[in-house]
Order: structure tokens, then C-alpha cells, then sequence
């Protein structure tokens, strides 16, 4: 096996925590150079990842930061370019669905390298959003694609993609297998929020399609102060933007069942997580996180990635509809037994080993 350069790019929140254990993998046996794009340039949004999963530090940091959709995945990929060209990798190595994703495949696919997708073959079947736009654009390029389950390597069969796909299961639970016995051992969130295990609901919101629309928001915070349980709410940054725009706020901040706090860092989340009794979310990440947790999940949003966990029956398909939340906190029937459904936990050593064995030109 020789050794591979391998180019990795992260710039989001849910893709720093996918890095981690794949980063430790390859550089058992290869050369990773980790680059980050900055989409995610708050410390609370990204710094704070790098310090608590040990990532090893970028060697590139490219300071994006935001901005509108084309603006930024253009800017990226100018940066991105000059990258490759200066390194000349075998491999380009990119996660999920993000601008970072899309940049980085882009410029991967008109020059030489490779270019390798973790967690292909994932669709909403909505084209409105731009993650959909960023995964389908991001698979058609690509030479390697790591598909979390058998059904998302079924969705890229159906599309004409066969060659170089590999089931690997999912790097998140990699992840969350690593972290959950350090947050219970180290975050002491659960004390600082006087929460107990079991007896609070945990809430995330971040999708522009939530965030801007100030109906879907409204429905999103009536169904949520209706909760009989406490609220733990870590808000966004557009997120709180939004609620202060659209004058909804004061509507959660007056809330006696609801309690905002600043973004937590990773540990302290996964902490909060573990112990919820349920958790609202809008993430595609938290959803499987939730899954591996054990805890039920109700998705604020029409339609998910990961309908396996819906089909599964533990997790919800709610929307912004304000009954259909409240109807969902309330729902105390029993969870049905839990299948495996995204691997074992040793996804990032199964990518490693597709990415040693790829004959590369």
C-alpha cells in the first residue's frame, strides 16, 4: 500500500465532528492536509470543536466566513484552487452537503486529484434547499463515495452511480461512540442548567428555511413553549438574528418552560443530548445523533436525509406546524426495538482502507 496525501476539507460544524475519527485513521498509515474553509468562523461555531475532539490544527484556514450562496462557494473555491495546486494531493476528501462540500469538489473535479464523498448518496428530495443541490452535485463528481447505509448506495444506483461506491457506514457514529463516555465523565451542563436526565427537551434550529421564513418560525416557537417539559434551547447565531427581526424573541425569552443559551461546544451538547428526554431539531446531524443516543427525535422540517430513522419509528416528521410539535412533545407511546442501520462504528478505519486500495491515475 503506498502512501496516500490526502487533502481534506471541513468548514462546518457537523463536518468537524465527522473529521475527527477519520483524521485519526489515516494518519496511521498517510499524509493529511486539513483545511479548513472557515464557512463556520465563530470560536463557539468551530474553534471549540478542534480543541474538545483533538483535531489536529488546519495546516490551511481560509477565512471565508459568510455570505450569500454563490459569493461564498465562489470565494472558496478560489482559495481552494490555489490549495491543490500547491500541494498536489492524490485525494480530495470532502463531508456532507455544505458550500465547503460543493467548493471543494468543484475544484477537485477540473484538476487532478480524486475526489472522495462521506456521506454520499443522502437526499431530501428537495431542491429548494441548497444542501440538496450541494449532495447530488457533490456525488455526480465524485470518484469515491462512502455511503452511510445500504439505502443511500441504492439512491446512487438508481442515479447511474455504481462505480466506486463503498457502504461504510457513518463516521458521525464513529463520533458520537468516541465522545458520549467523555461528556458524561467531563461536561458539567447538566448541573450548570439544573437539568436531570430524562427530564427536559433539548431544541436546535439553524435552517434558513426555518430561520427566515417568519411563519415557519412562529409555528417552530408556539409548539415549543407548549412543552410541558423544560426547554433547552442553544441559539444559533442567524437563529437569534431571526427571532429579534421577526419579533418572536420575547415570545421564548418570557417563556417560563424555555431556557436560552449561548452555543455549547461539543461534549457539553452531546451531554445535553444523551440526557434529553426528546429533542426539536432542524439538523441532519442531530437526528442521527439522536438516533445513536437513543434519544426520540421530532425533525422541524418536511422531509429528512435519514428517512431509515423515520421508517424506524424514532424520529418525526413534524414540519413548522405548531399542533403537529405539540402533539409530537406530547407523545409518550413507547419507542419501538432500535435496528442498526448505519454500521458498527468502524466507518472511518472502512474508508481508509477504500481510499488505500482506489487505483488512482
Amino acid at each position: 500500500m503506498s502512501r496516500l496525501k490526502v487533502l481534506s476539507v471541513v468548514g462546518a460544524r457537523p463536518q468537524f465532528i465527522k473529521a475527527f475519527p477519520v483524521s485519526d485513521a489515516l494518519r496511521r498509515d498517510h499524509d493529511e492536509v486539513l483545511v479548513h474553509t472557515g464557512q463556520h468562523y465563530d470560536e463557539s461555531m468551530s474553534g471549540v470543536f478542534f480543541d474538545e475532539l483533538a483535531i489536529p490544527e488546519p495546516d490551511y484556514n481560509l477565512g471565508v466566513g459568510s455570505g450569500g450562496h454563490a459569493a461564498q462557494t465562489a470565494e472558496m473555491m478560489t482559495r481552494l484552487d490555489a490549495v491543490v495546486a500547491d500541494e498536489e494531493p492524490d485525494v480530495v476528501l470532502v463531508y456532507g452537503d455544505t458550500n465547503s462540500t460543493l467548493a471543494a469538489a468543484l475544484v477537485a473535479a477540473k484538476r487532478d486529484p480524486a475526489l472522495a464523498h462521506a456521506e454520499a448518496g443522502l437526499r431530501s428530495h428537495n431542491w429548494a434547499m441548497p444542501e440538496e443541490v450541494n449532495r447530488v452535485l457533490t456525488d455526480h463528481c465524485s470518484d469515491l463515495l462512502f455511503a452511510p447505509s445500504e439505502s443511500a448506495a441504492e439512491t446512487l444506483a438508481s442515479e447511474g452511480i455504481r462505480d466506486g461506491v463503498s457502504v461504510t457506514g457513518d463516521v458521525q457514529y464513529d463520533a458520537v461512540l468516541r465522545v458520549r463516555e467523555a461528556a458524561r465523565e467531563r461536561s458539567s451542563i447538566l448541573d450548570g442548567l439544573d437539568l436531570r436526565d430524562g427530564e427536559y427537551v433539548l431544541a436546535t434550529v439553524h435552517r434558513a428555511a426555518n430561520t427566515d421564513n417568519r411563519d415557519r418560525l412562529e409555528g417552530i416557537v408556539e409548539g415549543l413553549v407548549s412543552s410541558e417539559l423544560p426547554v433547552v434551547f442553544p441559539v444559533h447565531p442567524r437563529t437569534e438574528g431571526a427571532l429579534e427581526a421577526s419579533g418572536l424573541w420575547s415570545r421564548l425569552a418570557d417563556a417560563e418552560n424555555v431556557v436560552l443559551v449561548e452555543p455549547v461546544g461539543y461534549l457539553d451538547f452531546v451531554r445535553l443530548l444523551d440526557g434529553a428526554e426528546r429533542v426539536a431539531t432542524d439538523s441532519g446531524g442531530v437526528q442521527k445523533e439522536a438516533f445513536y443516543l437513543d434519544t426520540r427525535c421530532l425533525t422541524l422540517r418536511d422531509e429528512t436525509e435519514w428517512t431509515e430513522t423515520v421508517d424506524a419509528g424514532w424520529n418525526a416528521l413534524v414540519g413548522a406546524d405548531a399542533a403537529a410539535i405539540r402533539a409530537a412533545l406530547a407523545d409518550d407511546d413507547p419507542l419501538p426495538e432500535k435496528p442498526s442501520l448505519y454500521g458498527d462504528g468502524s466507518a472511518a478505519e472502512r474508508i481508509v482502507a477504500a481510499l488505500s486500495e482506489y487505483e488512482y491515475a
